[in-house]
């Protein structure tokens, strides 16, 4: 133990004796025990089994105040080369012009000394060791041989090299050189021993600020982090020193969390920006559970985006299956997913299969219900066609009896029953929607025989129709059944269709029915709308327009429709009066 200090003591003085002897300063330096501390020289080791050079350090064992362990050693010039002899550790300033021979076997001698001291204190499982030291001492070449194996200098005037505080902060990352702390990353085997500064980690984190300078602040050198991976760990801490970003694919979400965990908003920042760059179909849903998780709303806004853009493509992907229920839910409350209510079943009933197997449940229908909870009752079955519907659900066991027969109730008789499942379409467009009202005044007492009300009509500019504005009874509230439609004029092909039905309060306002999905209307083509209604008699429409303008508030763009007489069985209504009012669409 007086030899390590004796050495540090005298190390300054080694680096005068080199430079009094004319050596160039970018030879390697003398050598010296590697001292724990401020200039100590310890290469970094990540590994938590290696040995604990920061807390100790010398040859000796626990008798000697300090554990012991294996240490890697610089490559040094041979003892029998010039410069060897010229980094003899402790040699006084004086010793150049001592003859070399004596000077080489007085430093031999003091080195013995030393060794032999540090063997009849060391305990027994160094014992293997200093045997080995003392058996490489009975003449001062070999003293000097072994003195290369063991001694080495501190890392000194590093600072010299670094002509940035960045670049003298990115030095000590992951560095044993200042370190004053130590953390033990991850959990069983893959636990990794990583050195960093208190100074600055508090200086980038409040959290370690507490952690190091708070009122219950911590006293020990070495930490424990479970709950933290080792890659994530060092990159929080490359960021902390050199505001340098390393995140990639596999560690992203993990350094998210470590970001969070320790308060640097900046680096969540960094992780947030790299997962929207890299949101696909095929991993929204998988980023969406972790934008929940992590709370990161503008995160899962764009997730979701991507899912009502992709919805059929992100159902299809892997990752859907591993997703929570609370994400499921979120997913199938949209009105705006783009992909038919058939596949949003096929998708859910997958995903309960994977849901029984994680609770170590038998994938019965039962089960499969019990797993899907609220979810269930977010498939909007009314919306399926009653084919569909026969093929899938009603046959999947997992609806009750009662609500299979209430759905083919729905899809088969007028007036329908009431269901328990949603029957409000989704609309997979975006933006403002928009309506058109063709009529300047409104009159009582339409009839309806069953016929169809139609009109012919074109716009100019593609548009998107999700539904019709209807006049309701003039005999108070009423329901009403009807079928509506949009046929392509020229070649009678019904584009989209829905039977449904409405209530009405008696008022001369319009009553929204609308498509189960939107009808795609091409600019300058014929299109025919139509609408059978069974009911009373209504309110109707007079003083028609020809041309009907809307405009868009936010972006100032313009849609114009232009109406026509639709020849045939269309109950009366014509441009100048009748029903069908209203045309509601999304552009």
């Amino acid at each position: 133990m007086h030899c390590c200090v004796h050495l540090f003591l005298l190390a300054p003085q080694c680096s005068q004796f080199k430079m009094a002897a004319g050596e160039n300063n970018s030879r390697p330096p003398c050598l010296g025990f590697s001292i724990p501390g401020p200039l100590g020289n310890g290469q970094p080791s990540n590994s938590a089994h290696s040995a604990a050079a920061g807390n100790g350090g010398s040859v000796g064992g626990p008798a000697a105040g300090a554990q012991s362990g294996p240490r890697r050693t610089n490559p040094q010039p041979g003892p029998g080369s010039a410069e060897g002899a010229g980094a003899i550790v402790g040699a006084p300033p004086n010793a150049q012009n001592a003859n070399p021979q004596a000077v080489a076997a007085a430093a031999a001698g003091a080195m013995a000394t030393a060794a032999t001291n540090m063997i009849a204190t060391a305990t027994s499982n160094a014992s293997a060791a200093a045997q080995a030291a003392h058996s490489a001492l009975p003449s001062a070449p070999a003293a000097a041989a072994a003195a290369v194996l063991v001694y080495r200098e501190p890392v000194y005037n590093w600072q010299a090299t670094k002509s940035t505080v960045k670049e003298r902060f990115a030095f000590l990352f992951n560095n044993e050189v200042l370190s004053d702390v130590h953390f033990l990353v991850g959990k069983g085997m893959g636990v990794q021993r990583i050195p960093a500064h208190r100074f600055v980690l508090a200086v980038g984190s409040a959290v370690f600020d507490a952690m190091f300078n708070g009122g219950m602040a911590t006293t020990s050198t070495e930490i424990e982090l479970p709950d933290v991976e080792p890659a994530a760990f060092l990159a929080l801490l490359k960021f902390l020193y050199s505001d340098d970003v390393q995140i990639g694919p596999e560690t992203v979400m993990t350094t998210l969390y470590t970001a969070k965990k320790y308060a640097v908003p900046a680096l969540e920042a960094h992780c947030v920006e790299f997962l929207k760059k890299n949101l696909r179909a095929d991993n929204a849903f998988m980023l969406l559970t972790q934008a929940r998780l992590f709370d990161e709303p503008q995160l899962a806004s764009l997730c979701l985006e991507n899912i009502d853009k992709n919805t059929g493509d992100a159902l299809a992907a892997e990752g859907f299956t591993d997703i929570d229920l609370d994400t499921l839910v979120a997913v199938l409350e949209r009105d705006t997913l783009g992909v038919r209510e058939v596949r949003l079943f096929g998708a859910a009933v997958r995903w309960a299969e994977s849901e029984t197997q994680r609770q170590q449940f038998q994938p019965t229908p039962e089960n499969k219900r019990r797993v899907l909870g609220k979810a269930l009752s977010l498939i909007r079955f009314p919306l399926m066609t009653i084919e569909e519907f026969a093929a899938g659900p009603a046959q999947s066991g997992i609806l009750a009896d009662r609500e299979v027969v209430s759905l083919f109730l729905h899809f088969t008789v007028n007036p329908k029953p009431r269901v328990d499942f949603i029957d409000r379409p989704r609309c997979c467009l975006r933006g403002k929607e928009g309506s058109v009202t063709r009529f300047g005044q409104v009159e009582s007492r339409w009839g309806y025989s069953g016929t169809s009300d139609r009109i012919r009509f074109s716009v100019n500019r593609r548009i998107f129709v999700v539904g019709f504005g209807l006049y309701g009874s003039i005999h108070g509230p009423t329901d009403y059944q009807v079928n509506i439609q949009i046929i392509h004029t020229d070649s009678n092909t019904v584009l989209g269709q829905n039977d449904t039905g409405f209530s009405c309060d008696g008022s001369a306002s319009t009553f929204r029915v609308m498509f189960k999905e939107p009808v795609e209307v091409l600019p300058n083509v014929n299109y025919t709308a139509c609408a059978t209604l069974k009911g009373p008699d209504s309110h109707y429409g007079t003083k028609g327009m020809r041309k009907v303008t809307h405009e868009m508030a936010a972006t100032g763009t313009k849609t114009c429709f232009s109406f026509c007489y639709a020849a045939g069985n269309n109950n009366g209504t014509s441009v100048e009066d009748g029903q069908i009012p209203e045309v509601i669409f999304y552009t």
